[in-house]
């Protein structure tokens, strides 16, 4: 990397990281709890704007550097590389069905007052999750390797890349802590970023699972 604003972009992608992880934690998180629980309601909702407002610099800089593609996509792979980018976001938008939106946004939180600390989204296993842990993980890796490369978006990439294998780990820590043996009992059946053909859960499997780790929901 001869051009020293390669380095600032990585620097720049690493304080984000830094930042999403800790404000993620379940250990920030309980500090507020305790320290402020009034605000409580409206951490979740905090904690996305920070997250996009906090994805301002890196992007920028990533686009402002701009240079001659070092991986550029032709001919027959082109077309592969965009079905390939095109069925991932299909499925991003198809897999939102299965997710609550004002709960992941902050909104139902912050509507209803809720003050503790762990997400209120029951264990849900869906057609994507019983394939992979992290489907919006992979689903982001396919979209961002598909792409042509400057030596910035080769950075950003790499970094994103990294975060999310990193990142993913630190997010099962607390849906452990959530949703306890049932998630570890799904974590042994279903692999994290990548799907195997030979590692998947069935329908029924699947089903059995969300009933161990919902107990409360049992009729």
């Amino acid at each position: 990397m001869n051009d020293p604003r390669l380095w600032w972009l990585a620097a720049l992608w690493l304080g984000y990281f830094f930042l999403h992880s800790f404000l993620a934690s379940l250990w920030v998180k309980r500090r507020v709890a305790c320290r402020w629980p009034q605000r409580m309601p409206a951490y979740r909702l905090f904690f996305n704007l920070v997250a996009v407002v906090a994805l301002v610099p890196p992007l920028w800089l990533t686009f402002s550097i701009g240079g001659e593609p070092v991986l550029r996509w032709s001919g027959g792979w082109r077309w592969l590389a965009d079905a390939l980018a095109l069925v991932a976001l299909l499925g991003f938008l198809w897999s939102l069905r299965w997710y609550d939106g004002l709960e992941f946004l902050g909104l139902r939180q912050l509507r209803e007052g809720e003050r503790r600390v762990e997400d209120q989204e029951r264990f849900r296993v869906s057609p994507l999750h019983r394939h992979v842990r992290h489907p919006w993980y992979f689903l982001g890796l396919v979209l961002l390797w598909t792409r042509d490369m400057t030596p910035a978006m080769l950075v950003s990439v790499v970094m994103a890349s990294l975060y999310f294998i990193v990142g993913s780990r630190l997010e099962e820590r607390k849906l452990k802590v959530y949703h306890g043996r049932a998630y570890e009992r799904y974590c042994e059946k279903v692999p994290g970023l990548v799907p195997l053909p030979w590692k998947r859960l069935s329908v029924e499997e699947a089903a059995k699972l969300e009933e161990e780790g919902n107990p409360t929901k049992r009729s």
